[in-house]
């Protein structure tokens, strides 16, 4: 028997979130906005941070350039789902970004729960992997791709798992944080509207870690989520291995586009010893609303550390 978990908007995710159970089934929103279709408010959302819609972050559409994210049946111990291009058919080419033709990355609506994978394609354009969804909640899918012949995109959309779920507030924003042994130190600040470097440096028994393997095309990859509407933003790794200049640690250097103010939620995925480790950070950029606490919960928002240090694929 296949399980068919349920898609929803930002209204119903925000309902879910607060209840006490999650409800069964699927619906996706189909209203036109903006070159596609949206996920509930999250259009209106970043026009009231006052980004213009051609300029939304990624994440945010479930249907951007002609392109459309759909899911696709499966059992529950998997994930299954195409990307249909302008002519409506399944795309089947895809050209390889950061050692991948598609990165899929999952994460609760409270920021916790975080996963990075990498589904496999079958010829019907189908992309399968084993499900990231650790539990039950109110997840945020991304698909992060490069259709041959078109440009980049990351297209988001909403999947429900049934079960009790309670609210975790957003850890506080700090420097620094350990997993698997490791510790992780964050230096740069995010800066709204214009692109800032970032800096992450590894340890291990206190002794700074410079044999750190490559990952994604680089020595780390970094996702950057956005408090709230889980925007999806554009960080790139300074260097490469190989390039003669980028070395394989202790530090590795993010350059990370920002939007707007606010509370940013970091997933650095790092490969040693033959494992990837994933270390988090909360930031809060610009200046916050006068009242507000940056660990608080805001509407569709709240997290916890997730699940650092667990292998992704």
């Amino acid at each position: 028997m296949r399980t068919v978990p349920r898609l929803a908007g930002f209204a119903v995710g925000l309902a879910a979130v607060f209840g006490a159970t999650y409800g069964v089934g699927r619906a996706v929103d189909r209203t036109p906005v903006v070159e596609g279709r949206h996920d509930g408010d999250a259009v209106h959302a970043t026009e009231e941070r006052g980004e213009p819609a051609a300029r939304i972050p990624g994440g945010l559409l479930v249907s951007d350039r002609g392109y459309t994210l759909d899911l696709v049946d499966a059992p529950a111990d998997q994930f299954a789902f195409r990307v249909t291009g302008p002519d409506g058919q399944p795309v089947t080419r895809y050209d390889v970004a950061q050692d991948r033709r598609m990165h899929l990355i999952v994460a609760r609506r409270d920021l916790s729960g975080f996963r990075h994978v990498h589904p496999d394609l079958a010829a019907d354009g189908t992309w399968r992997v084993g499900t990231p969804l650790a539990g039950p909640g109110q997840w945020r899918a991304f698909a992060d791709f490069t259709p041959t012949g078109g440009e980049p995109l990351t297209l988001g959309v909403d999947v429900t798992v049934p079960g009790a779920l309670s609210e975790r507030p957003l850890p506080a924003p700090a420097t620094s944080t350990t997993v698997d042994g490791y510790t992780v130190t964050l230096t740069g600040v995010p800066q709204p509207g214009r692109t800032a470097a970032l800096t992450l440096t590894v340890s291990r028994d206190g002794r700074p870690v410079t044999d750190l393997e490559p990952y994604q095309g680089a020595y780390g990859h970094l996702v950057a989520l956005r408090r709230g509407d889980l925007a999806y933003l554009h960080v790139r790794p300074d260097g490469t291995p190989g390039d003669g200049r980028t070395r394989p640690g202790p530090a590795v250097t993010f350059l990370a586009d920002v939007p707007s103010a606010g509370s940013y939620r970091l997933y650095l995925d790092f490969r040693h010893g033959g494992a990837v480790h994933t270390a988090e950070f909360t930031v809060v950029t610009g200046t916050p609303p006068a009242g507000s606490d940056p660990s608080g919960p805001e509407p569709s928002g709240g997290a916890d550390h997730g699940t650092p240090g667990r292998g992704h694929n």
